[in-house]
């Protein structure tokens, strides 16, 4: 059993978190262990045919047999959605000894696979070297295995978050936890993650708790290391809808409901745009799109967010389902 005891400055400070690359590592599991991933044998299938058998081995050897990750490569998200990019530049920063200790741990009591046995050679200079390969790889991984399908995987991570904020709204801590997996235990200020091969006591110390739902855990997954900050990836719910075959939106349907206007826009804003971006791309007043644009927000089809100065709209959830409605 691993446990977090969170004081009120840790729940104060409990936030959910989106995670590219901890989507990259969880999907490696799925890889190394199809049996527990059934809903995502045909997206494993068309990976591997895709992936080059160097690579292939080079990733199975990041996955513990234990199906334990590096802690390393699984930073804990510091906003609400960083990018790969972002994640990766705090992957380099990993001290070696860091590395070293993570990729021990994940395969304990097993031998490093052969593939990492550079971190045990004398000096930093290996751990460096492997550090930089390890992080081209998985760069490359992301591009060829899960940024396709990143926007829409992010949507359905979006909805776990609002569903479980809701529920931390309306029942508090104690319900939260009791809906994220029936492995969780909430009770007098500790978190307890039961059936856990590890066995730590993690205090936050005032450092709060990160939340990352994850399309690839099978049950709850917190840092392998007691030396960690509070963290947990936890089964998102959705992960079932994931793989569905799109289908194109019925436009004239969308129209006859929404109008010309404000379904062209909907049908566009399935990436983050600012009110300036749509205006040129549809030749008309950024005036005239924030109009349609505050009612498509007022209406919950489309959400915001601020960008330095620039506010950003893309579909909401439900703006998401309703321009895929010709689906049968």
């Amino acid at each position: 059993m691993i446990s977090f005891r969170l004081d009120a400055a840790d729940l104060a400070d409990t936030r959910f978190a989106i995670s590219p690359l901890r989507e990259v590592m969880g999907s490696l599991r799925a890889l190394r262990a199809p049996a527990l991933y059934p809903l995502h044998v045909r997206w494993r299938a068309a990976v591997l045919q895709k992936l080059d058998p160097a690579d292939a081995r080079l990733l199975a050897a990041l996955v513990g047999d234990t199906l334990a990750l590096p802690d390393f490569l699984t930073p804990r998200p510091m906003s609400f959605a960083p990018t790969l990019d972002e994640q990766l530049t705090v992957v380099r920063a990993t001290p070696a000894p860091t590395v070293r200790r993570d990729l021990l741990a994940a395969h304990a009591p097993r031998p490093l696979p052969t593939a990492l046995r550079a971190v045990t050679a004398p000096g930093d200079a290996p751990v460096a070297e492997l550090l930089e390969e390890l992080c081209e790889l998985l760069r490359r991984y992301w591009e060829s295995a899960l940024l396709p399908s990143w926007p829409r995987m992010r949507l359905v991570l979006e909805a776990d978050i609002t569903h479980r904020a809701r529920q931390l709204a309306t029942g508090g801590a104690r319900l939260l936890f009791a809906d994220l997996h029936r492995n969780l235990r909430w009770d007098d200020g500790v978190l307890r993650v039961d059936r856990m091969r590890g066995r730590h006591h993690v205090d936050g110390s005032g450092r709060g708790l990160r939340l990352v739902p994850s399309l690839f855990a099978h049950q709850p997954a917190p840092p392998v290391s007691a030396a960690e900050p509070p963290m947990l990836a936890y089964p998102g719910r959705g992960a079932a809808t994931l793989w569905e075959p799109e289908s194109e939106p019925d436009a004239p349907a969308l129209t006859a409901l929404l109008g010309a206007p404000r379904s062209t826009l909907l049908r566009l804003l399935a990436e983050p745009l600012p009110t300036v971006e749509l205006a040129r791309r549809l030749g008309v007043t950024p005036s005239a799109v924030s109009q349609h644009l505050r009612v498509l927000h007022a209406t919950g089809l489309v959400t915001r967010a601020r960008d330095g100065r620039r506010v950003l709209y893309r579909r909401s959830p439900l703006g998401e389902r309703l321009a895929r409605q010709g689906r049968d």
